[in-house]
């Protein structure tokens, strides 16, 4: 009897752990949100996965409920806990993803290093925090945002008015999270994975660039990165998997400042962008090594196959035709590089798919991947 895994979300992070499932022989189940998401091709129910109703009758004959994303409520989380179904990650962890100011919070009571930050609940309130940093300071919702969304630099406290009125008109109070405005010289991401029974596995820590609040590119491992930085964003990783609790992967986005130190950005309780070079250039890809780790399965080897990985995001993709039309061309003059997509209509800032190249040389692999991306665009 195969083990079985079942995904609550219909995402290209539940579409990418289907080759995985299938090449280690476990059956995987997914509840999307609506009929052709990505993970169509294992989508075994489409429901709300508000309704803790719903999200029971699917893990009813599951050995495991895990996540393409972090949104699933509270009160569903704890209905599955309550029924005995195992959920990996599980609420506490989650709860922790799921709110910007309970995880900075949190990291703190855990002595991670972060930005200055602080919840604020008024104008009066942002304007002072502003006043005490420099004049600027980034400003977020606490709940909901990704890529980009629910996030803005400001110089006035009255930028974020409408944020405050939104919280009024909630009924249930809130704050916003204000943090101060990092000079980083770049953005890294350290991934770990963590088994329930304790075991970590490292992955290299990774380069990420962003374009208008999106992962653009990630080059592993981070170019020019010391022995001591490395270790560093390893430990950092391994201390929050191991202090929240985390099952599954982790993705920890880092600030690398200008005075060489490293200041947690966000989290992940999930595969994540950041990590999409491992499917071809780590010896275990970070899908594979998310069932391995939800099933409390032996972790994989995290090592790179090759000197330099890339990945490029396929931001929009082509206006004219599809994405499959483009594949001649790309598989012809770039037969090194690797495709992945993701089952959508291209539209204009969307993630639609990636690309990833592996070598020995930087230089020809950044080539590579940007040029065979590039054919993707208009």
């Amino acid at each position: 009897m195969s083990l079985k895994v079942g995904v609550v979300g219909g995402g290209q992070l539940a579409r990418m752990m289907i080759a995985p499932a299938v090449e280690l022989g476990i059956e995987i189940e997914v509840l999307a949100e609506q009929e052709s998401m990505s993970a169509s091709l294992a989508a075994t129910q489409v429901g709300d996965y508000h309704d803790a109703e719903v999200v029971l009758s699917f893990a009813r004959d599951v050995d495991v409920i895990t996540f393409d994303h972090e949104h699933v409520p509270q009160d569903v989380l704890s209905a599955l806990v309550d029924a005995g179904v195992a959920v990996h990650p599980g609420p506490a962890a989650l709860g922790i993803a799921q709110d910007k100011l309970v995880m900075r919070a949190r990291l703190a009571e855990l002595g991670m290093p972060q930005p200055d930050w602080a919840a604020v609940s008024g104008t009066s309130e942002l304007q002072e925090f502003l006043d005490a940093h420099g004049g600027r300071a980034v400003v977020k919702t606490p709940r909901g945002g990704y890529d980009g969304k629910g996030v803005r630099v400001i110089s006035a406290a009255t930028e974020a008015e409408d944020w405050f009125a939104a919280l009024a008109e909630d009924a249930r109070g809130g704050a916003l999270l204000v943090e101060e405005l990092v000079d980083f010289s770049r953005e890294l991401a350290q991934q770990v994975a963590r088994r329930p029974s304790g075991e970590i596995a490292v992955y290299p820590v990774v380069e990420t660039v962003q374009r208008e609040g999106v992962c653009a590119e990630v080059i592993a491992p981070a170019p020019h990165a010391s022995d001591r930085l490395s270790s560093v964003a390893g430990e950092i990783g391994r201390a929050i998997a191991e202090g929240l609790g985390v099952t599954g992967m982790l993705a920890v986005e880092l600030f690398e400042t200008t005075d060489e130190r490293l200041l947690i950005n966000e989290l992940a309780m999930r595969p994540h962008n950041s990590g999409h070079w491992s499917q071809d250039g780590a010896v275990t890809g970070q899908f594979e090594q998310h069932l391995r780790a939800v099933l409390d399965l032996p972790l994989g080897d995290t090592s790179a196959r090759a000197g330099w990985s890339m990945m490029v995001n396929i931001l929009g993709g082509p206006r004219r035709d599809s994405l499959e039309s483009r594949f001649a061309a790309v598989m012809t003059e770039h037969p090194a590089a690797k495709i992945h997509t993701y089952g959508k209509e291209p539209r204009p800032g969307r993630k639609v798919g990636h690309v990833t190249v592996s070598g020995d040389d930087l230089d020809d692999v950044a080539y590579q991947a940007r040029a065979a991306a590039s054919h993707f665009e208009d």
